[in-house]
């Protein structure tokens, strides 16, 4: 038994769980009402975040000029981080469409 088990699992047999795609057609709980009110909740959440990433970026821009040679001020790091963030999210978002 354990054999077979092991078979299945090595050679893709056994089928993991997909997730399913909430913007898919097949999908008969959501109408096009539904789904175009999603994608323009996402377009909006995008253009937020897109813009506060423009901001963060600017503000390290600005503290890296001012910032010493070899030495980065903690805060500089945590903007790095926050904009890797933004930018993940917005990504992720684009992906769906």
């Amino acid at each position: 038994m354990k054999r077979v088990m092991l078979f299945a699992v090595l050679f893709g047999v056994v089928a993991a769980p997909q997730r399913r795609d909430p913007f898919d057609e097949r999908n008969p709980k959501l109408k096009q009402e539904q789904i175009e009110r999603l994608l323009k909740a996402d377009r909006e959440k995008s253009l937020e975040e897109a813009a506060e990433l423009v901001k963060l970026s600017q503000e390290l821009k600005v503290e890296l000029e001012k910032s010493d040679k070899y030495v980065l001020s903690l805060s500089a790091v945590k903007k790095t981080e926050e904009i890797e963030k933004l930018a993940k999210r917005i990504r992720g978002r684009l992906k769906r469409y």
